[in-house]
This record gives C-alpha cells, structure tokens and sequence, in this order.
C-alpha cells in the first residue's frame, strides 16, 4: 500500500513538473492552424504600461506623415502594451534582432498594413541602435531600409492584391490565378504578407476595371470568393517557390477598421475621439470574414505558413487609429494605425514567433 501510494506521488510530481516546463515555452506554433499551443500569444487583453512608447516618432526617420498622430490631443493610447493571457510577450530587443538576421533580407509584402508593419520594425529597431548608419530607399512598389554595420535588409514590396493587376485593352484586370510580381520575393529569408482592405474597395479607390477568373473576365463579382480565389493562387505560389528550410513565412492577419461603432455596441460611433481599447478578450461583432479565409487557406497548404493572428487584438483597439489626426490622410481614417501604436505590438508577436 505504501509502495503506490509513493508512486502516486511521484506521478504527481512528474505532471507537476511537466505543467512547469510548459509554462516556460511559451510556443504557438501554425500551419493555418495551431497545431502546438503552450501558450496562445493572441488571447489576452490590453493593460497600461508606463514605459510605453517604444520610441518616439520624432526620433524615427522612417515614419510617414499618415502614421504619425502627434497631432492627437490625447497621449493614452500610447501607454497600452498587449499582455497575453498565459505567458508574457517578450520586447523586441533591437541589437539581438540585427545580429540573429545579419546578412539577411526581410521583406514585406502586401498593402498600406504592411506599410505600417514595415515602419514599425525599422523604428523599433533604429530605437535600439540610433547611431548605425541606415540606408533609406522609397520606390514605387519596393521600399529599402538597410542597417548598414549588420548588413540586415528590410523591405517592403508594395502589392495590395498579392495576384496581379495586368493592363490590358479592355483596362486594368485583377487576374486571379496570376502572381508575376513573385519573382522579387525569391531568395528571401524572411516573408510576411498580408492581404484584403483593396479587396472591399469600389467606386474611384478600387483599383482595376474587371476581374479575370480563369476564362472569364468579369465587370465585378463577391468580393469574399475573389479574395479566396486570389489567396489561394498566393498558396500555390508558396508552395512552388518557397524552400521552407530556407525561408520563413508569416501571414500578417487581417486588420480590421473601426468605421462602424455598432460592432462594438455604439452605432453612433466610429474611431474618431475613441480613447482607450474594449475590455476583455472578446469582440462584440465577432471576427470578420475574411479571417475565416485566411484560415481555410492556410490550413490547405503544404508549406508551413505561421499566421501572425492579429485580428482580435487588433479589433479591441478602436482607440489607436489616426483618425483625423494623420498627418496625410484626408478625412476619418479607422483603417491605419498610429506610429508608435499598435503595429509594434505585431511586431513584437513577429519577434516571440521567431524566438519562443
């Protein structure tokens, strides 16, 4: 009897000890999917942190005038840091970033999120080593910071659709089951992409005239089928042309707006005079969409693809737009995200994905 009941208790001390270990690999690992879950980085809430910001955007020369909301009034929305519900989120520490990834190029890939994603890393970084000598290159679809003394290069490959946009006679056609532009992201170490905001667009800001699915061209058609039609090409390109063993890929997650204050219980609402985020880990409205695609995607790719899953926390933070404090965006903008704001939050899960 003695001799089980000290069994017993080793056993218990054993899954006592195993709970420990889990509790310090903090790993979230996806293939579109979690498929190993120690802690979920993405489920939490956000909390007052006295030692934000992570930098001041007067001292970053990489932030445009639509992200930098000095103008605003108020100065809380700088002060939350996202605190995750099982673990903590490490800082990206900028020194150790630029020695991990020497000699290597990261690149982004997608729209205006990827833009603000973009920015975000070359300040958190620049905050680290503000005397490294940068170079600075802003084109029409790539844009090129290089800390020089690391010989680390990060990149942004404007392209809002991932498929292309081919001019024909007819006008400009968002061919689905095309991706020339992917010949420029070849041979890089590291891919995040992120696509859907262009997808919803009508009228003068959407960007083609038709929409070519396979042998059909078409004046329009559901937005949601095209962006999985299109997300799917990108899969497929992925899968063909990226060597998982050499190259790491990241889905930036979609990034949600904050026109309607009826998702989060205020129709009267939008972001404007928004001054802190929603409580909790739970969004009224629920997740959109295009999320549900996102996931459906990734989950029926060969390669694995790791789903930086922003949305939610995202969505708690009606507070962190521009609104109408972007120093090149006319009117309300519910859509982009202050810098220093939100984006380094993503960029700080891109850090854990990398590390933990």
């Amino acid at each position: 009897m003695g001799f089980k009941v000290y069994i017993l208790c080793l056993f218990f001390l054993f899954c006592q000890a195993l709970l420990v270990m889990s509790m310090h690999h903090n790993v979230t690992l996806l293939r579109g999917k979690k498929e190993v879950s120690w802690c979920n980085l993405f489920i939490g809430s956000w909390v007052i942190d006295p030692s934000y910001p992570l930098y001041d955007s007067t001292s970053c020369p990489f932030i445009d005038a639509e992200f930098n909301c000095q103008g605003r009034p108020d100065k809380q929305y700088l002060k939350y840091s996202w605190k995750p519900d099982s673990c903590a989120l490490p800082r990206v520490d900028g020194v150790d970033f630029l020695n991990k990834w020497r000699g290597k190029k990261i690149m982004f890939v997608g729209d205006s999120l990827s833009l603000n994603m973009w920015e975000s890393l070359c300040c958190m970084i620049h905050a680290s080593v503000p005397n490294a000598i940068t170079s600075y290159f802003r084109r029409e679809s790539i844009s090129t910071v290089i800390f020089q003394d690391y010989g680390v290069t990060i990149q942004l490959y404007r392209t809002p659709y991932l498929v292309d946009i081919v001019h024909e006679n007819v006008g400009r056609v968002l061919n689905l089951d095309s991706i020339q532009a992917g010949n420029a992201w070849i041979g890089t170490d590291m891919l995040i992409f992120n696509s859907w905001h262009w997808w919803t667009h009508t009228g003068n800001s959407q960007g083609w005239d038709f929409i070519r699915d396979g042998p059909n061209l078409l004046k329009d058609t559901d937005r949601l089928d095209a962006f999985y039609k299109g997300l799917t090409t990108w899969a497929r390109w992925v899968d063909l042309n990226v060597d998982p063993t050499k190259t790491k890929v990241f889905f930036q997650g979609i990034s949600p707006t904050h026109y309607q204050g009826q998702e989060w219980n205020q129709p009267r609402k939008s972001c404007s005079g928004e001054l802190e985020p929603l409580s909790g880990s739970t969004y009224p409205a629920g997740l959109p969409p295009a999320a549900t695609i996102v996931n459906k995607v990734l989950k029926n790719m060969k390669n694995p693809v790791y789903l930086l899953d922003i949305t939610l926390l995202s969505q708690l933070r009606k507070d962190a737009h521009p609104s109408v404090y972007s120093g090149d965006h006319a009117g309300n903008d519910c859509s982009h995200w202050c810098l220093p704001g939100l984006p380094d939050t993503w960029n700080q899960l891109l850090n854990a994905a990398l590390t933990m």
